[in-house]
């Protein structure tokens, strides 16, 4: 696959003027929104490569070290990389759990997980340990933390301890996936919304045992009720469509009987998995995944156990998901 060079960009008064247009003031304030559709022509060589994975989506950007600190330029760069490629990957990043989160600060406010446990000290980065908790949810695909008002517009995720084979992970995109779809479907979706709900990725019965746990899965359940999400949400930034239901949190779709959203929701839940919208990653230690969550969907493959896996997980923070 040929791969081009990625160049880093000066902020230009029509990047301001696109962004103000399609989120508001509120866009020029919060850096996970601060991104041009496209980049400006005119660059300063950064010497780094991305090379494309599949048509639909996923990309290896190589020539950067994330552990250093990040300059403007070179952050608004990776964004619109990320927006156009939908996931980016970095191998041999040795990063240590605060330089993690700093990297990932760069892009937005970082999420503080209810359920999850986390570095000592470095609360923003969740472990997600096969030894030390429930992790069947992941094993469906899913997109992080839909039972929010505001899901995540992104996820930094780095290999900490992997088995020696299995423990891959899938990404799907949302957006191919709604492009696929005939005329009359896509008009029928984007007139319909779903409800998201954090107690269908985390049943007391797994997360409430003891009186502990079940104070701190109740505390999290009161603070996230169910929520409404469009089906087909537009891209913050590029306007771009996706399917924005997931089989993860996604309980049902509003509009329709309990029979016919049933029917609708496995068929999306089907189609978003086809292999013409997916890529699979092989992990090493010390990779790193930058997933856009606005616009994908992805799967971590249970064929490991009883092998040891730990993850290192960053959650930003996004926006309210718009039709």
């Amino acid at each position: 696959m040929r791969a081009r060079h990625l160049r880093a960009s000066p902020w230009t008064s029509s990047s301001v003027d696109l962004l103000k247009s399609q989120g508001g003031d509120h866009a020029t304030r919060h850096s996970s929104f601060i991104l041009p559709a496209r980049l400006p022509t005119e660059f300063a060589n950064m010497h780094l490569t991305l090379k494309k994975i599949s048509p639909a989506l996923g990309a290896v950007v190589a020539g950067i070290d994330l552990a250093r600190p990040l300059t403007e330029q070179l952050r608004l760069e990776l964004l619109n990389s990320l927006v156009e490629r939908q996931v980016l990957f970095f191998r041999d990043q040795h990063l240590t759990p605060q330089q993690h989160r700093d990297f990932a600060a760069k892009f937005g406010d970082l999420h503080i997980h209810p359920i999850y446990p986390h570095v000592a000290g470095v609360r923003e980065i969740i472990v997600l340990d096969t030894q030390k908790i429930d992790l069947a949810d992941n094993a469906i695909w899913h997109t992080d933390v839909t039972f929010a008002e505001k899901p995540p517009m992104g996820a930094i995720l780095r290999a900490e301890k992997l088995p020696e084979t299995g423990g891959d992970t899938l990404w799907s995109s949302g957006a191919a996936a709604y492009a696929a779809l005939s005329h009359p479907m896509r008009e029928m979706l984007e007139k319909l919304t779903a409800t998201h709900d954090f107690v269908k990725s985390f049943p007391v019965e797994r997360f409430g045992g003891g009186a502990d746990a079940y104070a701190k899965w109740e505390k999290a359940r009161l603070d996230n009720p169910p929520v409404r999400h469009p089906v087909i949400r537009s891209h913050p930034i590029t306007g771009d469509k996706s399917i924005f239901v997931n089989e993860g949190f996604t309980s049902c779709i509003n509009e329709l009987s309990g029979r016919e959203s049933k029917f609708l929701l496995e068929f999306l839940f089907q189609h978003i998995a086809k292999p013409e919208f997916t890529i699979r990653w092989q992990w090493q230690v010390g990779d790193i995944a930058f997933w856009d969550n606005r616009s994908t969907q992805h799967y971590a493959v249970d064929d490991y156990r009883p092998n040891h896996r730990v993850m290192h997980r960053a959650t930003i923070i996004g926006d309210v998901p718009r039709a």
